[in-house]
């Protein structure tokens, strides 16, 4: 199975966290998409003919777009490629673009999925994110999207933002659980150099939230979701029973996937490809019929590394007879030691032949995929 992911490179303002490739400048915005269409023109045989499971319009933000205008996306994708029966079409939404007009044009264009970027219920928190909407707004965009059909919804939060308490935290929790979105991508803020937060944390204007913190706020969240039937299918994500996100466990099982647009990423089992993030250079080269890209020919430590990386976030699990049987590597035998020591440490378990992350390894879970990596 295999992916398309669309990146629209357009934000109203920028939020004071984010380092995604984005302009809020949008004069470019028709050009853009003109280039965008010639680019999956262009890649049309990347995939190969794999049959398409999932479509992603990520960001940026994707509900700046009229709904016509995704609606001629997506007839360009489904003329270009083999799409399976079922296919998981997922927009990325701010709750300040969402009207029930616009929601009830989306949903007839063909977009059966909705990610709202919600971040926070709580108002300071959300000018202090530099947010463009309210608490108020965010409930409402929510509720509307249930009122025009959507009953996929997805919500993303953030916790561990400087001046955030366990219990606005769980006062979030709470307002999620009671508007029940068939999933939740709940994430730890983290500082990025190239940011606001970055910029004031250099400065000495912020204090970053201590792991104590970020740790507690992360056993809250999992507490909470799971007594409320949510499934902890990935360290960040849950959803109600078999709600999981098609297209981001397409990418944690290492499934093929086509990035498009300016800054997007590929992946086709080989290589990985990465679009240039400038938007001007984008739309310049597309229209000479060159995608500016940089190909990455992908080692076998690199599969092996990226495998362990993935799927340790997961409740799959690093199967590790899966990399014997396709890269000859026995991690069992390669890193007896340091499992011994993971185990020993209820760090980690190993269950069925797979390697498995606890609660406590979870939140050591990206140094403990860089320690168990083949260098």
């Amino acid at each position: 199975m295999a992916s398309i992911y669309i990146h629209i490179p357009f934000c109203r303002q920028a939020c004071h966290y984010c380092d995604f490739h984005f302009s809020t400048n949008i004069k470019l915005k028709e050009q853009m998409l003109q280039a965008i269409g010639q680019e999956l023109n262009i890649q049309q045989s990347y995939l190969a003919k794999i049959k398409v499971t999932s479509i992603y319009l990520g960001g940026g933000t994707p509900s700046l777009l009229e709904a016509t205008e995704v609606g001629e996306l997506l007839v360009c994708i489904r003329q270009l490629f083999t799409l399976a029966e079922q296919v998981e079409v997922t927009l990325e939404a701010n709750p300040d673009d969402l009207s029930l007009a616009k929601l009830q044009a989306l949903r007839a264009i063909g977009i059966n999925r909705l990610s709202i970027g919600v971040q926070s219920f709580q108002n300071r928190l959300l000018r202090y994110l530099n947010r463009a909407h309210d608490s108020s707004k965010a409930v409402a965009s929510i509720e509307l999207a249930s009122q025009a059909g959507f009953d996929n919804i997805s919500i993303d939060l953030i916790y561990a933002i400087p001046g955030q308490t366990d219990a606005m935290w769980q006062q979030d929790l709470a307002i999620a659980i009671r508007l029940q979105p068939a999933h939740i991508a709940a994430y730890c803020l983290t500082v990025e150099q190239n940011t606001v937060l970055g910029r004031w944390l250099q400065q000495g204007k912020l204090q970053a939230v201590s792991e104590e913190v970020a740790a507690r706020q992360f056993a809250l969240l999992m507490d909470v979701l799971v007594a409320s039937h949510y499934e902890h299918y990935e360290i960040s994500n849950f959803s109600l029973p078999q709600r999981y996100a098609w297209h981001n466990t397409n990418y944690w099982k290492q499934g093929s996937y086509l990035g498009v647009g300016p800054g997007a990423h590929s992946y086709n089992g080989a290589t990985r490809q990465y679009n240039v993030a400038h938007n001007q250079r984008y739309i310049q080269s597309i229209q000479q019929g060159i995608v500016p890209s940089t190909t990455e020919v992908l080692q076998r430590k690199d599969h092996i590394n990226e495998y362990i990386m993935t799927r340790l976030r997961t409740k799959w699990g690093c199967d590790m007879a899966w990399l014997k049987a396709h890269y000859h590597y026995d991690l069992q035998q390669e890193q007896a030691a340091y499992l011994d020591q993971l185990v020993r440490c209820q760090l980690a378990l190993v269950r069925d032949n797979r390697l498995l992350l606890t609660i406590k390894g979870m939140l050591l879970g990206d140094k403990i995929a860089l320690d168990l990596f083949v260098t």
